[in-house]
């Protein structure tokens, strides 16, 4: 990636919703360009999706929390069985296959602590490859919406 491309892509991380010709004018190139760049950039993967930042406690998910699971046999078709499983529950934001103590880090969202405690009990304690899991609860939550390339 080049200056030009990482301009790009540093203002669509900022506001996507911009117009191709707003970013070209930003970048000074012409419009045409602009968007060659930006299909070169979604070609190459750098540029994956475009996404809404939803306000969780709007969706009725006020509750965040960080699960470490650790799970047995440790095989890679248990890891990957368990990821997807765990991935397609609706209190579930993000499945991280993590190294150290624990194999996974799993972000929750709940509307609150008695659904976190029913998901806890409910769906993580009853499956077996599940030998044990902690919980920490999220008090706030900071998130870097742009990112700059590392030299």
């Amino acid at each position: 990636m080049d200056e030009l491309d990482s301009a790009i892509v540093r203002l669509l991380q900022e506001d996507a919703r911009q117009t191709n010709r707003d970013i070209a004018r930003k970048v000074g190139i012409a419009p045409s360009t602009c968007l060659e760049r930006i299909r070169l950039l979604r070609e190459r993967g750098v540029i994956r999706g475009y996404h809404a930042d939803i306000d969780l406690a709007s969706l009725n998910r006020g509750v965040r929390a960080l699960v470490t699971a650790q799970v047995r046999p440790l095989s890679r078709a248990v890891i990957d069985s368990f990821q997807r499983s765990i991935a397609e529950l609706p209190e579930v934001l993000s499945v991280y296959v993590t190294a150290g103590n624990d194999d996974f880090l799993i972000e929750v969202t709940t509307p609150g602590i008695d659904a976190l405690h029913a998901f806890l009990t409910d769906r993580l304690a009853l499956r077996r490859e599940i030998v044990g899991f902690r919980t920490s609860i999220v008090f706030r939550h900071l998130r870097k919406t742009t990112l700059e390339p590392l030299s």
